[in-house]
């Protein structure tokens, strides 16, 4: 039997998403053969102290984020984090938000000449930071929702019609995000936008169905069967994506089949635009006109078995295991390609 490839799972982070990552990461380490890959887990605290988890995450409970004496980067030293990542062969970063899913982790592997899963270091950054986002794919004649972008000091309008959602610019997970439906609601979902990024959009609201679309692939990238997402709420927020019974994904998603289509083009094409590589879920609206309007990317999606991104592509082909193990096999063809420049 060959040897086996050496992954490192790193989980948790430092932003509101913490546990969603745990969660996720747990999911990948029982997925993952053992008879195939040896497996070690970097568990990020919320206090951003980096540990070394056992051998299955799984078995362990979160992190403390207490403690004064922590290090919000790994330390080079026997048994420590770096030191373990220096050993392996593939990083499969399962981070979400902010000091994880932005590019920063990513610039850390990248400085450290390890592969990881996953969008780059710009891909990352451009596509947590939803202003940025919408401009690049404003610029390559993708359709997005309109906004205004508030920063420090601007003043608190906008041109469109009521309701309108107002978000933190670079956060994920609908964490400080707001449904406004009148002008006495505007201001405290600014402030409270505030609480999480010093950039805040107010966003034009699309009157449509919520879909989503997951892609795969590096230079050739694939898209999957377009996904319905059915919130019970008024709409799709935390406690919709993530309580149980708070949503319904239908798959295929209710829509003609044009329209479909059309999401799964306008998916690889924000994928292709943004310079995403490994893994993305595209989200969308399917507007009642018949358009399909891109609202963003999620460069590390949620990653259970049962998260909407795995279940788009079991949907169409390829069951869970199968697609961690394609997705590793795009992060050490990536580095083997990327090891070739000169710089």
């Amino acid at each position: 039997m060959s040897e086996r490839v050496r992954v490192a799972i790193i989980a948790g982070g430092r932003s509101s998403e913490h546990e969603i990552s745990i969660a996720s990461a747990r999911s990948v380490l029982q997925a993952l053969d053992p008879e195939r890959y040896d497996t070690t887990a970097i568990e990020i605290a919320k206090s951003g102290r980096w540990e070394l988890g056992a051998a299955e995450l799984a078995s362990l409970p979160p992190l403390s984020s207490g403690g004064a004496d922590v290090e919000t980067l790994p330390v080079l030293a026997e048994s420590s984090p770096a030191a373990a990542l220096g050993e392996v062969d593939v990083a499969l970063p399962i981070l979400h938000g902010p000091f994880g899913e932005d590019g920063t982790v990513q610039g850390l592997l990248e400085l450290a000449g390890v592969p990881y899963v996953g969008a780059g270091v710009a891909a990352s950054a451009l596509c947590m930071d939803k202003d940025l986002f919408k401009a690049v794919l404003r610029d390559r004649g993708i359709p997005v929702a309109r906004n205004v972008t508030l920063r420090e000091g601007d003043t608190i309008e906008h041109p469109f019609a009521y309701p309108v959602f107002v978000k933190p610019a670079r956060l994920g997970s609908s964490v400080g995000i707001s449904k406004v439906h009148d002008e006495s609601e505007l201001e405290p979902a600014v402030a409270l936008a505030r609480r999480h990024d010093d950039k805040v959009l107010i966003e034009e609201h699309l009157d449509g169905i919520e879909i989503e679309c997951g892609v795969l692939g590096n230079r050739d990238p694939v898209s999957s069967e377009v996904g319905e997402i059915v919130a019970h709420a008024e709409w799709y927020d935390y406690s919709a994506k993530y309580d149980k019974g708070g949503m319904e994904l239908v798959i295929p998603a209710r829509i003609p089949a044009e329209t479909a289509e059309r999401a799964r083009a306008l998916a690889v094409e924000s994928f292709v635009a943004t310079e995403c590589e490994g893994m993305a879920r595209v989200d969308m609206f399917a507007t009642s006109d018949g358009g399909v309007v891109v609202n963003e990317i999620n460069t590390i999606p949620g990653f259970t078995a049962t998260s909407v991104y795995a279940r788009l592509f079991e949907a169409s082909g390829i069951p869970y295991g199968q697609l961690l193990d394609r997705l590793i096999q795009l992060a050490l063809e990536r580095h083997e390609r990327r090891a070739t420049l000169e710089y």
